[in-house]
């Protein structure tokens, strides 16, 4: 009987040690598998107008020279900010697995030239226009558009309730006699409910505002007669 015993335990404490075997040569070599670290969400304002806007039967506008956005240097990254207004307003935060695919001011930019272009020339600074060769005496010169942004975050008013916040200031300017001539000065502050307290809601609240001060902008310029 003694004998039988002794038979069985012996496979079972071979097995037993080469399983805490096993165990202990994964935890000396698991330091040297290779590390993966999950990859950040990226994020944009989507693919924008899906359709060509109908023609217009208005009146052509004025063409609109678009610079490049300056941008508070904080906003100067691909980082997806927050700000806890709750506990220090005046922290910013980029989300670890978050960012966006260009800088808020490319984006911003990318974003104003689709809402723009659906009714008028856009131009580039650099285009070089001549204002006494390619435009005739009769037809205004161009005006140029140019864009501040000064607030691109997440406001979180409490752990479970944010807001996308945009602030920015427009400054529209034409050539002169005497050169640049200022028109008109607008700032824009837009706020909108973000959907979830975290990045996803974040950045569909920033897109919401960022198509919400896109059309103040246009409203802006035809009120201008710009």
């Amino acid at each position: 009987m003694k004998d039988a015993m002794t038979s069985i335990a012996t496979p079972a404490y071979s097995t037993g040690a080469r399983g805490l075997f096993v165990l202990i040569l994964l935890a000396l070599t698991g330091c040297s598998l290779p590390y993966h670290p999950a990859r950040p969400s990226v994020y944009d304002f989507g693919p924008g107008q899906l359709t060509a806007p109908a023609a217009s039967p208005a009146a052509k506008l004025v063409p609109l020279a678009v610079t490049e956005i300056e941008a508070n240097p904080a906003l100067d990254s691909t980082a997806v900010l927050y700000r806890l207004a709750y506990a220090d307003a005046q922290m910013l935060h980029p989300y670890a697995q978050a960012r966006w695919s260009m800088t808020p001011a490319q984006l911003l930019r990318q974003r104003l030239r689709e809402h723009l272009g659906q009714h008028r020339a856009l131009l580039n600074p650099t285009d070089g226009v001549n204002r006494s060769a390619a435009t005739p005496a009769s037809q205004p010169a161009p005006y140029t558009l140019r864009i501040e942004l000064e607030e691109f975050s997440q406001l979180f008013e409490s752990p479970t309730q944010s807001v996308g916040l945009l602030r920015l200031r427009a400054t529209l300017t034409q050539p002169g006699p005497t050169g640049e001539q200022l028109i008109s000065q607008r700032s824009v502050t837009v706020q909108q409910p973000a959907p979830s307290a975290d990045a996803q809601g974040g950045v569909r609240a920033l897109t919401a505002a960022t198509d919400a001060a896109m059309r103040e902008i246009e409203l802006w310029l035809a009120g201008l007669g710009a």
